[in-house]
């Protein structure tokens, strides 16, 4: 079914939907939330036109059309016209950079050194940040964040909701998720390798030693002393080697995209690209490579080493078949534009279909992630992480009016 000709069909019936009677026993639960809507993109199936998401508990409960969902008497329930998991957005630097662009709130990247794999985001996270609130009312409810492009290795980013200020259990999806690396000048930057060269030749020399790192560990296992000293920078490379996390590479040169792809299949790592400008000049590479791509911000600046960029690439890469996701990225003084729903629209706008547009901020981002068991589609059992509007999302007049984590209304702001 075609996504956008569903829901112009739906929005024009839109009307109050009245709760259905029941038809199958639930428990009743202070936390017994039924959300409507006009149309609900579950993004597991086709579209449901009025629509039912039944929460119980912070869970997905039950998914279907109106008269066929039971809700309990006591259940709160939520309207709109469209209904649809939470966004993701898939690299970020929000709670790390601050909405105020000044130097006491901008955390997110540490000059003293080019290799810095031990950084954790989760010891600098400021989830009061209002950047947090500001993208939490937009819809998103799961990011991606941590350190920024600008050192060879930057940090680690973490993933996490965007429903509290502090730090929880529950909140933190995965306190490592991604280890953050860039190649091109953003490498070579205060005191770092002076050339393209150097900058792979350093990160291969960091691979070799985090090698033999593991291999050590694993002597240990079997002799006690042979178990090596921990080292926090090679803990942070082991992981990367033995799978446990992306190794996500800024690049966007084609030759720094060549450079990652070289070193991907050296050390058989899973690499992620991220920005990729002129990944469109080498998508039969990238393709055979089987790597996804975090696309750069659709709406980033033509210059520099993204000169090359272009406003298509979503569409040329899932035209490709590449797997990839959107991101927010990061440019030091604009944090607040680059907003993942925005990001999906102006592609939507060049091209992309709207379901892979969507797709793009909900259950591709989630599987690119490594967390679609979790978030990323309206499925029973799944985190109940929903975004409302009052209209098409990728429209620019349509407004976010509710925004749900893990059960719970955390925004009925309109933005």
């Amino acid at each position: 079914m075609n996504l956008s000709s569903s829901l112009s069909r739906s929005l024009s019936v839109f009307a109050a939907i009245l709760a259905a009677p029941s038809l199958l026993p639930l428990p009743l639960s202070a936390n017994d939330l039924a959300v409507h809507g006009a149309i609900v993109y579950t993004m597991a199936g086709d579209p449901i036109k009025d629509g039912i998401v039944l929460v119980h508990d912070g869970k997905i409960a039950a998914v279907g059309k109106q008269g066929e969902v039971t809700i309990p008497e006591n259940a709160e329930q939520l309207s709109a016209a469209v209904v649809m998991p939470g966004l993701i957005d898939a690299r970020s630097t929000v709670g790390l950079s601050g909405i105020l662009n000044s130097a006491h709130d901008q955390e997110q990247l540490e000059r003293s050194s080019p290799m810095q794999s031990e950084l954790r985001a989760i010891d600098a996270y400021n989830g009061r940040d209002p950047l947090v609130t500001w993208l939490r009312e937009f819809g998103i409810t799961t990011v991606n964040t941590g350190h920024a492009p600008g050192a060879l290795i930057s940090g680690q980013t973490m993933i996490l909701k965007t429903n509290t200020g502090e730090i929880t259990a529950d909140s933190v999806i995965r306190p490592y998720a991604m280890l953050a690396c860039s190649l091109g000048p953003d490498a070579m930057a205060d005191g770092g390798p002076g050339t393209r060269a150097k900058a792979v030749a350093m990160l291969r020399a960091e691979l070799l030693k985090a090698q033999d790192y593991v291999k050590k560990i694993e002597e240990g296992k079997a002799d006690a002393e042979k178990q090596p000293d921990r080292d926090l920078r090679k803990e942070a490379f082991a992981a990367v080697l033995q799978k446990e996390v992306p190794l996500a590479i800024t690049v966007h040169r084609h030759q720094d995209i060549a450079a990652a792809l070289r070193l991907a299949k050296e050390f058989e790592f899973n690499l992620i690209l991220d920005g990729a400008s002129e990944a469109h000049l080498m998508l039969e590479t990238i393709k055979a490579a089987g790597v996804s791509v975090l696309v750069h911000p659709t709406m980033q600046r033509a210059a520099g080493e993204a000169e090359n960029m272009t406003m298509t690439l979503a569409r040329q890469l899932h035209e490709a078949g590449i797997p990839f996701a959107f991101q927010s990225g990061h440019e030091g003084y604009v944090p607040k534009v680059h907003v993942v729903l925005f990001e999906a629209a102006m592609a939507a706008t060049y091209g992309l279909p709207m379901e892979a547009a969507l797709a793009g901020i909900t259950i591709n981002s989630a599987k690119l992630l490594g967390i679609s068991e979790r978030a990323g589609s309206l499925e029973v059992g799944k985190d109940a992480d929903l975004a409302l509007y009052d209209g098409d999302p990728l429209e620019f007049i349509s407004r976010c009016v509710g925004v749900v984590i893990d059960g719970n209304v955390v925004s009925r702001e309109k933005r």
